[in-house]
C-alpha cells in the first residue's frame, strides 16, 4: 500500500500532530507499506527513511497554500490513499483532484481554530457550535462540513469530537473514536535522578504543547501564585511564547522547546502535569504523562474527562477558575496518600492506548479505503 501521510506540523515543531504523524509513519514504514510526506515547516525537515516535501512557511499565505495544495496533488497521484491530520481542506481537494480516497485524522474543530486564528470568535468550540461567529465565518464552516462528509472514513480521539464530526454531517458508520496512543515503552532514569536533572526540589508541576490561546496558561500561572512553594516547568514553543513569559511569575521557568522523550522525562520527574487548557480534544500530552507514572491535573473540557478520571488518575476542575485549579494542586500537595492511590493508578489507565493496537486499527481502515493499485 502506498500512503501520503499530510500533516501541518511536524517535528521540531510542538503539538500533538508533531508526534503522531511520523509516529504513523514509521509504523507503516516498518510494516513493509511505501510512505510519502507532505507537511510545512519553517526549514527543511530532518531526514528520514521516506521523504518529507514540505512547504515553507515564510510564504505569502496564498501562495504558501497553493504550494501545499499542488504538492499534495501531485504525490496523491502516486498514492493509494491519503491520510492526513492537518491542511485538511488541501488534503482533501488535492486527494480529490487526483482521485485517491482520503481519511482523516481530526484533533479539532478546523473552522472554530481558524475562525479563532483570524479573530472571528472569542468563545469555546462548544459556543462556536451554537452560535458561529457570523457571516465572516459561513466559508470556513461549509468547507470543514464538505471535507468531513467526503472522507472515506474519519477518525476521532475522543467521543466528543465523534459527535461533533457526525453533527457537521459526517456519515456516523465511517467515523470512529481512535484514541491517541501512548509513548511506547521507554526506560526512564530513576525519578530522583530525573528530578535532580531537571534541578527540581518542592512539588512540581509540569505543563508540554504547543502554546497557543488555547492552553490558557495564564489560569496556571495564576494557579501557581496562589499556591505557596509550588514549581511549573513548561515545555514547548509557538506563537505564544514571548508574551506567555512576559506574564508568567518566578516560579514558572520555561525549557523551550523539547524532544517527545526529554518530555516523557520531564513527566517522570514531576508531581503532576497541568492543562488549564479553555478548550480540548484528547491532548497527547495528558496521554503521555500518565503513560510514566504522572497524575494529570486538567480542565473539564472536551474530551479531557474521557481520559483524565478525576480522584482516579486525576483531579478535574472548571476552565477559567484559577481558585479551582490552586485548590485541586494543594489538595494534591497536600494529601501524600491522595497522591500515591493516583500515581499509581496512571500508567494502568492509559495501557489500552497501546501504539501497537492504535496503529494496526489506522492502517486496516487504511487498507480498505485503498484505490486499487
Amino acid at each position: 500500500m502506498r500512503v501520503l501521510v499530510v500533516s501541518g506540523i511536524w517535528p521540531p515543531d510542538v503539538g500533538g500532530p508533531a508526534s503522531h504523524a511520523p509516529a504513523v509513519a514509521d509504523y507503516l514504514q516498518a510494516c513493509g507499506h511505501e510512505v510519502d510526506v507532505v507537511v510545512t515547516a519553517d526549514a527543511a525537515p530532518a531526514p528520514c527513511v521516506y521523504p518529507v516535501r514540505w512547504t515553507p512557511r515564510r510564504l505569502p499565505a496564498g501562495l504558501r497554500h497553493l504550494h501545499a495544495l499542488l504538492t499534495i496533488f501531485r504525490r496523491a497521484r502516486r498514492a493509494d490513499v491519503v491520510y492526513t491530520t492537518g491542511m485538511f481542506a488541501r488534503s482533501a481537494l488535492g486527494a480529490t483532484l487526483a482521485r485517491r480516497p482520503y481519511v482523516l485524522k481530526l484533533t479539532g474543530d478546523p473552522a472554530f481554530e481558524r475562525a479563532r486564528w483570524r479573530g472571528l470568535v472569542k468563545g469555546d468550540v462548544d459556543d462556536y457550535q451554537r452560535v458561529g461567529a457570523g457571516p465572516g465565518d459561513r466559508l470556513l464552516r461549509r468547507l470543514r462540513n464538505v471535507t468531513v462528509r467526503r472522507a472515506s472514513f474519519v477518525f476521532c480521539p475522543s467521543a466528543y469530537l465523534r459527535e461533533l464530526a457526525v453533527s457537521w454531517g459526517a456519515d456516523g458508520r465511517r467515523v470512529e473514536i481512535l484514541p491517541n496512543p501512548a509513548p511506547a515503552a521507554v526506560e526512564l532514569p530513576p525519578r530522583d535522578e530525573l528530578r535532580r536533572r531537571f534541578g527540581l526540589g518542592g512539588f512540581t508541576l509540569a505543563f508540554a504543547g504547543r502554546l497557543t490561546a488555547q492552553k490558557a496558561l495564564e489560569v496556571a500561572f495564576a494557579a501557581v501564585e496562589l499556591c505557596e512553594g509550588v514549581t511549573l516547568l513548561v515545555a514547548g514553543d509557538g506563537p505564544e511564547r514571548a508574551r506567555l513569559e512576559r506574564a508568567a511569575g518566578p516560579r514558572v521557568r520555561f525549557l523551550g522547546a523539547a524532544t517527545r522523550h526529554e518530555v516523557l522525562e520531564l513527566f517522570a520527574a514531576s508531581d503532576a502535569a497541568i492543562l488549564s487548557s479553555s478548550w480540548e480534544n484528547f491532548p497527547h500530552t495528558v496521554v503521555e504523562a500518565l503513560a510514566v507514572g504522572t497524575p494529570v491535573i486538567a480542565t473539564d473540557v472536551g474530551g479531557v474527562s474521557e481520559v483524565v478520571r478525576d480522584g482516579e488518575n486525576g483531579l478535574l476542575v472548571p476552565a477559567g477558575d484559577p481558585e479551582a485549579l490552586a485548590g485541586a494542586v494543594r489538595r494534591l500537595a497536600g494529601d501524600a496518600e491522595l497522591a500515591e492511590r493516583l500515581r499509581a493508578a496512571a500508567a494502568p489507565s492509559v495501557a489500552a492506548y497501546a501504539p501497537e493496537r492504535i496503529f494496526a486499527r489506522l492502517a486496516e481502515v487504511l487498507r480498505s479505503a485503498a484505490a486499487p493499485s
